[in-house]
């Protein structure tokens, strides 16, 4: 099964988030011939080729609808805890593993924990705390932000003050 995006779609890639589809092109690829989404990542710049016969395995989506986004929203209000104590290695991995799902509930979940740890503590976030914080960032933001049909500044307000409210 194949998802059908068009040239100037928005689709949102797991692993790089939200990208513009500019093109559909034919390649061969180890003898294969197939179609490809050819997508440029909104954060980076950065092109992107998917197999349209693999998008839905790869995870490749469109955009959330406004009621999804308030969804993912209301994560940011909620009291729960995504990853328990521990060893911050331990936690480090649960939390690439929720980014890597694609998953906006499951990215959110990082975002809201790392915002609390952020807000909670006096001091600065660790360097991989501030990795996995940007990456999830990164993924989610725009998205939301275009669902919303608001700027990603507005949006990022949005997240941090649900994020202190909810931490104190």
């Amino acid at each position: 099964m194949e998802s059908s995006f068009q040239v100037g779609d928005k689709a949102v890639h797991p692993a790089h988030g939200l990208g513009e589809v500019t093109a559909i092109e034919s390649r061969e690829v180890a003898g294969n011939a197939g179609s490809f989404y050819v997508l440029r990542i909104l954060e980076s710049g950065m092109k992107v080729m998917v197999p349209m016969r693999a998008a839905i395995s790869v995870g490749l989506r469109g955009v959330m609808s406004p009621d999804d986004a308030d969804a993912v929203l209301a994560i940011f209000r909620s009291p729960e805890k995504a990853v328990g104590t521990g060893p911050w290695n331990r936690r480090q991995r649960a939390y690439a593993e929720m980014l890597k799902s694609g998953s906006p509930t499951e990215v959110a979940r990082v975002l809201r924990d790392l915002y609390r740890v952020k807000f909670r503590n006096e001091k600065e976030l660790s360097y991989g705390e501030r990795r996995l914080m940007d990456q999830a960032r990164a993924l989610l933001l725009k998205e939301l932000a275009l669902a919303k049909a608001i700027s990603e500044n507005d949006m990022e307000r949005e997240i941090e003050s649900l994020c202190a409210a909810s931490a104190s």
